[in-house]
């Protein structure tokens, strides 16, 4: 059985695909960005796009020394402290202060310095030198990259002068955005799928062409650009790509939909790089794309589901998680079961008192004799419904016979091939092999009123359990069964 991939990354992979098949080599941008590259691609407008960044902070290493107070503190707590220990434990703060000794390797190096275990020496630490324990981070000057953009500049200025021109390139990996909260249309994270293309004497066309290519690729040849009024600050121009999709029409009276932009960096922020040549930029939202594959309106719900979609089981993904709980586990026991399930069939009608012999033969090391019996009177070998079978119909779960009052639920339901029947025989040889190899004489199993799928050897899931009883469906496996397998075991 294969599993099932996340909508994103099948997009994700698709364009991909599509890049490779345009001739696009594929790379990994800097994730990691200084603000002064913000500034040198959007110039005065860096502050504002920076308001969208998350700054990169850490915790400074504080200067800690070894005063007596602290020895005093750490032999209270019942730690032996002679000169040699003291110099070895203050070396290692002084190596912890210059990073040569990492802040998780720190309990470890103290523990071995003091010759005791690992909570003790995260006690010294919480106890004895707050100096780390009350840490606050301090900012630096790198931001995690907002837009990928701020890394093709970087990119592009070390392979100017490495490789042959046009030079096309793709990167689909995440950008970050930091937003005040995340709704229906804004995450703190997506993909985007960029590619840029340098070489000279380029114009707006190869974005035309390669929006055209990638979205042909995925199905959408209906296309429209439109040029917007004020493009981004490193763009000397900028366009954004529609396609039409039936669906939104119908929602929102606008069919066309923006899912791509792109546009010739502009002459400024790519001399701010060095770059000589002419590069055009193309960016396409993963999510956005995959929303309107999907028909999906949240994007919360498209990223996480686990938290934001609605908890939906077909009828057949409930029928999957119901199965019969006690099976026989040996090729003889495998045989009873379907020997006592064709004597049932065959002679569910026969009045009683009765028995009728299923099977015999050998199973481990004993001859068992097994037969389907009715003691009392004026009654049947089996109850009216030993042949119920379940049928999951619209979330709700039920054991019922194969006529025509059930037709409709056993045509449009999951019909999970279990009957009362299969599972009353499994169970009976179960117990028979249990009791074979316990050197049991008589063995019986009885089935009478059956008032849940534990009283009939079928299991339900415990995660069907919940989403059925969430959503106020039913289970009504009952019924009147009254069947008696019985085993004579010997030897």
């Amino acid at each position: 059985m294969t599993g099932e991939p996340h909508k994103i990354f099948e997009m994700r992979e698709k364009l991909r695909q599509a890049y490779l098949s345009l001739g696009f080599t594929e790379l990994i941008n800097p994730l990691f960005i200084e603000d002064v590259d913000v500034y040198k691609q959007f110039g005065p407008e860096a502050p504002l796009i920076l308001d969208r960044c998350y700054y990169l902070a850490g915790l400074p290493r504080p200067d800690i020394g070894l005063g007596k107070d602290k020895i005093q503190q750490m032999q209270e707590l019942g730690v032996e402290l002679d000169s040699k220990i003291q110099q070895k434990l203050q070396k290692i703060l002084r190596e912890y202060k210059k990073g040569t000794v990492e802040g998780d390797d720190l309990i470890h190096d103290i523990s071995a310095a003091l010759n005791i275990g690992g909570g003790r020496a995260t006690q010294i630490i919480d106890q004895v030198f707050p100096e780390v324990r009350d840490l606050k981070p301090e900012a630096t000057n790198l931001t995690l990259r907002s837009h990928m953009t701020a890394g093709w500049f970087i990119t592009l200025s070390a392979m100017k002068k490495r490789t042959q021109l046009p030079l096309k390139l793709f990167s689909i990996d995440r950008v970050f955005r930091r937003e005040q909260r995340e709704d229906p249309s804004h995450l703190r994270s997506h993909h985007s799928a960029s590619c840029v293309v340098m070489g000279e004497g380029l114009s707006e066309d190869a974005g035309h062409e390669i929006a055209r290519g990638l979205l042909k690729y995925l199905g959408y040849e209906d296309l429209e650009f439109r040029k917007k009024e004020v493009p981004s600050r490193y763009y000397a121009n900028e366009y954004e790509v529609f396609i039409y999709n039936e669906a939104v029409e119908k929602k929102s009276g606008d069919g066309w939909v923006e899912v791509a932009d792109f546009g010739m960096y502009s002459r400024a922020a790519l001399d701010n790089y060095n770059i000589p040549y002419d590069v055009m930029n193309l960016g396409m939202g993963v999510e956005r794309v995959t929303m309107i594959v999907h028909d999906v309106t949240d994007l919360r719900e498209l990223a996480y589901p686990q938290f934001y979609s609605e908890w939906i089981l077909s009828d057949e993904e409930l029928g999957k998680m119901i199965s019969i709980d006690k099976k026989p586990e040996t090729s003889a026991g495998i045989e009873i079961m379907d020997a006592v399930v064709k004597v049932c069939i065959e002679h569910a009608s026969e009045p009683s008192p009765c028995r009728l012999k299923a099977w015999e033969g050998e199973l481990n090391d004993k001859h068992v004799v097994v037969s389907v019996v009715e003691p009392e009177e004026n009654t049947r070998l089996c109850g009216p419904a030993y042949n119920n079978e379940l049928v999951i119909y619209n979330g709700d779960v039920m054991a019922v016979p194969r006529n025509e009052k059930w037709e409709k639920q056993f045509r449009e339901g999951f019909v999970t091939g279990i009957s009362f029947l299969q599972s009353l025989a499994a169970q009976a040889a179960y117990e028979i092999e249990t009791a074979a190899r316990a050197g049991g004489n008589i063995h019986q199993t009885r089935f009478k009123i059956v008032r849940g799928p534990g009283d009939i050897n079928i299991y339900v899931d415990p995660v069907a359990n919940r989403y059925i009883t969430g959503k106020n469906r039913k289970i009504d496996v009952r019924g009147p069964v009254f069947t008696t397998i019985e085993a004579e075991i010997s030897g």
